[in-house]
């Protein structure tokens, strides 16, 4: 049987509830799902239904390695919550976001890959734009695509490619109702336990409802991480977004701390973590939030 063939029986298999019910008992987490929104249970039942693929020898150390690797070749499913607050004109306002961001690559030929990054926002905001004001649902999706070389080129990891922003918010508060696409770049360096380097992003609105405001934004993030023989990866980065429409920057530092491990043969990484914003832009998050991210994964 091949690994498509296999995929194939595990998602026919996952979809039978007796099968199901067997791989929440395994994984000792039965009552999760009844605490999950649908969207994320559903989340939750696609990435059980694909263990049933094979993992590839890779070690636990060169796992770790490859999750702060934006364009490395493992498929891997984070599953990121982000907490702000102090949000609005009078600080009242407070945002919670579990970004889905399944990390899928291809192989096109010997020499490149093509890795699709996609982010699926699922937001619930309180106090937004107004006090009183209560909103939740699915946000804007981003969707990147790097066409990355195989093997590093003078010493760099590098990848570039499209990215589109599809208006895919449920409510008019929680996406901008704009179709944007512009570049995107990566490029890291790996040595010694240590990663560093930068991925950006420019996305331009080009179709959309007109009452709303033209996108024009530019997304840095420079980062920087250790993974020691333990397999725990300490990192910081920035997630800084300019608006060039009305001239403001979105700067949050973030800070965390990533262990990995696995649940019978299932890798995992669960990271927490602290956020400070340094710059936000009128009536945006003030002072710290908070982070905490659980990535499954799936060596090839």
């Amino acid at each position: 049987m091949n690994g498509a063939q296999s995929l194939l029986k595990a998602l026919i298999d996952a979809a039978n509830p007796r099968e199901f019910k067997r791989r929440i008992k395994m994984l000792k987490i039965r009552s999760i799902s009844f605490l999950l929104t649908p969207t994320l249970a559903l989340a939750l039942a696609l990435v059980l239904a694909i263990t049933g693929a094979a993992f590839a020898e890779d070690t636990e150390e060169e796992l770790a390695k490859k999750l702060s690797n934006p364009v490395a070749s493992l498929i891997s499913v984070p599953l990121q919550y982000n907490y702000d607050k102090n949000i609005g004109p009078n600080d009242d306002g407070s945002k919670s976001v579990l970004n889905i961001q399944p990390v899928w690559p291809f192989s096109l030929n010997a020499d490149w890959n093509l890795i699709t990054r996609t982010i699926v926002p699922l937001m619930d905001q309180h106090d937004i734009p107004v006090k009183g004001e209560h909103d939740s649902g699915l946000g804007d999706i981003l969707q990147s695509f790097f066409f990355s070389p195989k093997e590093p080129v003078g010493g760099w990891i590098l990848g570039a490619g499209p990215v589109f922003l599809y208006p895919s918010a449920t409510d008019s508060l929680l996406g901008g109702e704009k179709w944007g696409a512009g570049p995107t770049v990566v490029a890291l360096q790996q040595a010694h336990g240590w990663t560093y380097g930068i991925l950006a992003n420019h996305l331009e609105s080009f179709e959309g409802k007109d009452d709303r405001a033209y996108i024009s934004s530019t997304f840095l993030q420079p980062f920087v991480s250790y993974t020691t023989k333990t397999k725990t990866t300490i990192g910081l980065n920035t997630e800084s977004t300019y608006d060039w429409h009305n001239s403001a920057w979105s700067v949050p530092v973030n800070f965390t701390v990533g262990q990995l491990f696995k649940i019978g043969k299932l890798p995992m990484q669960l990271t927490a973590g602290v956020r400070y914003w340094a710059e936000s832009p009128e009536n945006g998050p003030e002072g710290f939030g908070a982070r905490l991210v659980l990535t499954f994964l799936f060596p090839k």
